[in-house]
């Protein structure tokens, strides 16, 4: 049941022509990530880099590049997984289909850890040097770990019952990081390792951590869970693994699990900080050096043969876009137990995950009155704003589902459709402002810090979308060339922004004044001002990407005849949005030209990565 370690994954995907070995020599700074990205786009398969330049050990790529590869690789334990969710949202299920409960319980007894005396991973050392160096671009910081599974305990309650294990990235070089003695841990706002740190600190504790790489490949996935609280991510990579995780306890130290590939041992300083990153990250653009713990660096295990699994991150779809995916399939239908109201929630991919969640919620409060109004969704839409991950949306679009039962939250044109078609500008968006925001969104006024807005959609059809531009659409001077993105949606190029962080623009208060003498334009609810109208309205992806990443709600959102009426603030006409990009905005991710030419050269006719991409 299930992969006890990688090499045994990585030997059935070759078996089964799901993985492809390559043998020529390449380098992890840049070469490596580059090719990873392009075979990816093309839907290929899993990669086995044999010969890494400057490392003795061989790095896999791509290993969860699709969706049809993730559901291979957990095959044996997904029906299983499947019987727990149904019992946890349904007990009831257990009396209706005893089968269901049958099978359920011998997969329980995966859920708790095994405690054994010692494993494959301690058979040898090595130094942080000797680790592959992956440097995904160009102005990267240094080389990152980018698959780690950190691994923390609760000092008031140690043990795995109070553990966290979480996929925060590590610095393994560059900046101000001694070399094989420091390495950076750079973990985001509301993420279960804070906890724990923040604990240690109280109590004037030590603060360890382990860092996995490798081992069954349920333990990459856990460490991305967004699980409840309670519920140790070792338990749940049990459960998808098939079997009990094996797990080496050391005198004076954490555990480590027996079958992971890699481990690095280390103790948080409490009292310092370096500069963490560049990195170039999944919102398409580099997240900037920032102070972030650092671990003194204890001990560097290895087992024997040993293999480095890595992934690159950058504009959506990549891999973790796979990863998205499969985590939903298997979470799905847990959301409306923990949020009363919720039928579905969608944090939407291409718009980076957290700037953009959809959601559809019951609308029960007043089922009898003539006019409705939303008002259980904006008590649901609350709720999702404080759960969890779900905290980090910025823009959340939320819709009742009694007006359209079959609503496809996953179908984003017909999703944003059809709140553009119900919602009242003048009532119907709710701004949270000078809160908390993503820590990789450099649209707000700071790290951590910018704003909220929700879009509440309910009853009947209050316009039909236009699928047209106006005839008569005027502009003033610097506003040009508007292109339909979507049904109701228009994309206009605006002269390049040289506000400052949080100052108004009067270039956008005066094309809002002129928009209001404007006829004909009933059908277009949301107009977006971005630096390419014709990239924006090329596709869906590139819409989503520009306007959700490049906003920030409260400095960015205009509208056309705006007025604020008791503290709310709303118009009559367009919702305005500004996504130029602003002087404060992190850089977008650029390839290097050189690398890439070599990479192209090495998928021609006769080389040695041809047919791959």
């Amino acid at each position: 049941m299930g992969y006890k370690d990688l090499a045994s994954c990585v030997a059935d995907l070759e078996r089964t022509g799901a993985l492809v070995r390559i043998d020529c020599e390449l380098s992890a700074e840049l070469e490596i990530g580059s090719i990873q990205r392009r075979v990816y786009q093309a839907g290929g398969p899993a990669l086995l880099f044999t010969r890494v330049k400057g490392s003795s050990f061989p790095m896999l790529g791509n290993l969860f590049g699709t969706l049809d590869r993730t559901r291979y690789i957990f095959r044996d334990t997904l029906k299983a997984v499947e019987r727990l969710v149904k019992l946890k949202v349904d007990p009831r299920t257990a009396l209706k289909e005893p089968t269901t409960l049958l099978g359920a319980v011998p997969a329980a007894w995966h859920l708790l850890p095994k405690t054994v005396t010692d494993g494959p991973v301690l058979a040898n050392r090595t130094t942080i040097a000797g680790l592959p160096q992956l440097k995904s671009w160009p102005d990267d910081g240094g080389a990152f770990i980018t698959l780690p599974q950190v691994y923390s305990e609760s000092a008031a309650q140690p043990g795995l019952r109070h553990s966290n294990l979480g996929m925060y990235r590590v610095q393994l070089s560059g900046g101000a990081y001694r070399e094989n003695e420091e390495i950076g841990l750079h973990y985001q706002i509301h993420r279960g390792i804070g906890f724990h740190h923040s604990e240690a600190i109280e109590r004037g504790e030590p603060f360890r951590v382990n860092i996995f790489v490798g081992g069954p490949p349920s333990m990459t996935v856990a460490a991305v869970m967004p699980l409840p609280e309670g519920m140790p991510e070792l338990s749940f990579a049990g459960l998808l693994a098939g079997h009990r995780i094996e797990m080496v306890q050391r005198e004076g130290g954490l555990p480590v699990p027996a079958q992971a590939d890699f481990c690095i041992t280390g103790i948080v300083d409490p009292k310092r900080t370096l500069p963490e990153g560049p990195f170039g990250d999944h919102f398409g653009y580099y997240s900037l050096a920032h102070d972030f713990p650092v671990v003194k660096v204890e001990e560097v295990f290895h087992r024997d043969g040993a293999i480095w699994p890595f992934t690159t991150v950058g504009r959506p779809p990549q891999e973790d876009t796979s990863f998205g995916a499969f985590i939903h399939e298997l979470t799905g239908p847990l959301i409306p137990t923990v949020i009363p109201g919720v039928k579905a929630v969608h944090a939407v991919d291409a718009a980076g995950v957290h700037p953009l969640l959809f959601a559809v919620g019951s609308e029960r409060y007043v089922p009898y009155g003539e006019r409705r109004t939303p008002q259980e969704l904006l008590t649901i839409a609350n709720a999702v704003l404080g759960q969890g991950q779900l905290s980090l949306a910025k823009y959340l679009m939320i819709a009742a589902h009694e007006d359209a039962p079959r609503l496809d939250i996953h179908d984003i044109p017909a999703f944003l459709g059809h709140v553009l078609e119900r919602f009242d500008p003048r009532r119907d968006l709710h701004f949270q402002t000078a809160t908390t925001m993503d820590t990789l969104d450099y649209s707000g006024s700071g790290l951590n810090s910018g704003s909220k807005v929700v879009i509440a959609a309910i009853g009947e059809k209050r316009r039909t979308l236009a699928a047209e531009l106006p005839a008569g659409l005027r502009l003033p001077a610097g506003f040009v060339d508007p292109m339909l993105c979507l049904p109701g949606v228009i994309a206009l190029r605006g002269p390049a922004c040289q506000t400052r962080k949080g100052e108004p623009d009067e270039r956008m208060d005066e094309l809002c004044e002129t928009l209001a003498g404007v006829e004909g334009l009933e059908g277009f609810p949301l107009i977006v001002v971005c630096d390419d109208s014709r990239f924006t309205a090329a596709e869906l992806n590139n819409f989503l990407w520009v306007t959700f990443t490049r906003s920030d709600p409260a400095a960015d959102i205009y509208g056309v005849g705006a007025s604020m009426v008791c503290k709310q603030w709303g118009c009559t006409g367009p919702v305005v949005i500004d996504a130029r990009v602003k002087p404060h905005h992190a850089p977008p991710l650029v390839e290097d030209p050189a690398v890439e030419r070599k990479v192209d050269e090495l998928a021609a006719p006769g080389g040695p990565l041809h047919g791959l991409y």
